[in-house]
């Protein structure tokens, strides 16, 4: 049986060592409360530990264990939320191994080609964390107006910042300043794109690539099926390959004799413009429903980039390759559209959308953002375009009694600064997000980064909040917004939401948020 070494743990050891002592005193107050439910938890958990014991769950598991993170173990415990495994994804990955990016993809079971094995939705355990504190009421909102107030009329933050903080288990606002007023909430815009999408499609739905032969002319045509994680990469680690479609189509064509054909690729799904409102930019591709690696020019999987100037066509150019390698040989590929005659040679399908939407919140892709804000209006018989998506994310949202007034959905990704959320509403996705009677939208809320410890986070809150705090940056020249979850002194699962505009010192703005993020996560309030 492997078990990992202790290299991980040992480069890990003074970044937890100095977060464990920061949060060490509301470990303490929180493990009392919570030991009834732990050993419930527990209980209820040995039939699922059983099932996950496969080999690639043990290195995850025997890797955590190995490393004997007493910060995972005892934060993931006492502050929650929880995802469908009972620990929060993002500390789990952390805790295995100190060098693998956050958020989990869902999808690393294999299946027979084309089908995976459906990935299980969260199961119905995120709740407001009744059972861990002793104090029954929510914090008062006098005490959080004290507490608050002050650190929002900051100067960093600009002339009208708006807040809005709810007590997730009541669904109550607590507290609140110009919390109705539509502003700009650049990348928070995300979590409405993620509730939006979770709520069309489900945590379940897979997105298909295709390669369909034209039966009279021999045409190889290769569909786009939006999939914003297709790769070429060697090592797929879990997304759909375009290496494994191009071996499987090739196998096909071979049971058929054919060892010649004209290559063409479809990208007819999409319609609209493809380029974003803000041009050609590194923080994203051309928006298509055929891209291979999000069109990046290296080997990178996050963060701004040089893309190439056709997707579509360069991951054509790919596949091709990739069919030569087997023995097919083929035409330069051209744009197309495969008839309603073609037959499916192959397909190769995404990991399920709650991996999509943790890696979209996690790393802030943009990418991934446009591609599931398309998918949301074709799953509602929405045109796929900027205006068809906009019109999809607020009906998802209306249908599940969201406050929408003033919003705005002009791009999936929150780059488009005529965007317009309010802190009402983001506070209210997260909430939503955390209703037991919606496990379905919980990847919106595993998906947050963890303060201290992965995504946009990483380098922040190294102080008592690290592991506490997790959730959305927003950032453009002039905008810093922040909006998540964490749990205050006594146990309570609060739901916040920070929104500055007009702000003229970026650094200064995202320091004073992170200190209003910390202060509610300290404060008792009563």
């Amino acid at each position: 049986m492997f078990v990992p070494e202790l290299r991980p743990w040992r480069s890990a050891r003074p970044h937890v060592v100095r977060i464990a002592g920061a949060v060490r005193p509301r470990l303490a107050r929180a493990a009392a409360a919570a030991k009834p439910r732990v050993a419930r938890l527990a209980r209820a958990g040995k039939p699922q530990v059983a099932r996950l014991m496969r080999p690639k769950t043990w290195q995850y598991t025997a890797g955590a264990a190995t490393a004997g993170l007493a910060l995972a173990a005892g934060v993931v415990t006492a502050a929650g939320p929880w995802d469908s495994s009972g620990q929060r994804t993002a500390e789990r990955d952390r805790a295995a191994a100190l060098n693998r990016p956050g958020g989990t993809d869902h999808g690393g079971t294999s299946g027979a080609p084309g089908r995976p094995r459906p990935a299980p939705s969260a199961a119905p355990v995120l709740r407001g964390l009744g059972g861990v504190s002793k104090v029954k009421s929510a914090p008062d909102g006098r005490a959080l107006s004290s507490a608050l107030t002050p650190l929002l009329e900051d100067p960093a933050l600009g002339p009208r910042p708006a807040a809005a903080v709810v007590d997730v288990t009541s669904g109550r606002r607590l507290y609140g300043t110009g919390s109705d007023a539509a502003l700009t909430p650049a990348s928070t815009t995300k979590i409405a794109t993620a509730v939006a999408a979770l709520s069309a499609m489900g945590a379940d739905h897979r997105i298909t690539t295709r390669a369909a032969l034209e039966p009279d002319t021999r045409e190889v045509v290769l569909v786009g099926g939006g999939d914003p994680t297709l790769t070429a990469h060697e090592d797929a680690a879990g997304a759909a390959s375009l290496r494994d479609l191009a071996a499987d189509t090739a196998g096909s064509l071979a049971e058929r004799g054919i060892r010649e054909v004209t290559l063409s690729y479809d990208t007819t799904l999409y319609a609209g413009d493809e380029k974003h409102p803000i041009g050609v930019n590194p923080n994203l591709a051309l928006i298509s429903p055929l891209m291979a690696d999000e069109a990046r020019t290296d080997d990178s999987t996050k963060g701004p980039v040089a893309r190439v100037p056709d997707p579509a066509q360069d991951a054509a150019d790919r596949f091709g390759d990739l069919l030569k390698s087997h023995g097919i040989k083929t035409t330069a590929p051209g744009p197309s559209k495969a008839t309603t005659r073609a037959k499916t040679l192959a397909t190769v399908s995404s990991p399920p959308l709650s991996a999509l939407v943790e890696r979209m919140l996690t790393n802030s892709d943009n990418d991934i953002a446009e591609a599931l804000a398309r998918q949301t209006a074709l799953a509602t018989g929405e045109r796929a375009d900027f205006e068809g998506a906009d019109r999809a994310v607020g009906t998802q949202l209306r249908k599940l009694g969201l406050p929408l007034k003033g919003a705005a959905f002009k791009d999936g990704s929150g780059l488009n600064r005529a965007d317009r959320l309010t802190a009402d509403l983001l506070t209210a996705l997260l909430a939503k997000a955390a209703d037991p009677g919606h496990p379905e939208l919980r990847p919106a809320l595993t998906g947050l980064p963890v303060a201290g410890f992965t995504g946009t986070l990483t380098s922040r809150y190294t102080d008592g909040a690290a592991g506490v705090v997790r959730a959305k940056t927003g950032t453009l020249t002039g905008v810093n917004t922040l909006a998540g979850t964490l749990v205050d002194q006594d146990g309570r699962l609060l739901a916040f939401a920070f929104m500055a505009n007009e702000t003229t010192n970026p650094e200064a703005a995202q320091k004073a948020l992170d200190r209003a993020a910390t202060t509610l996560s300290e404060c008792g309030c009563r």
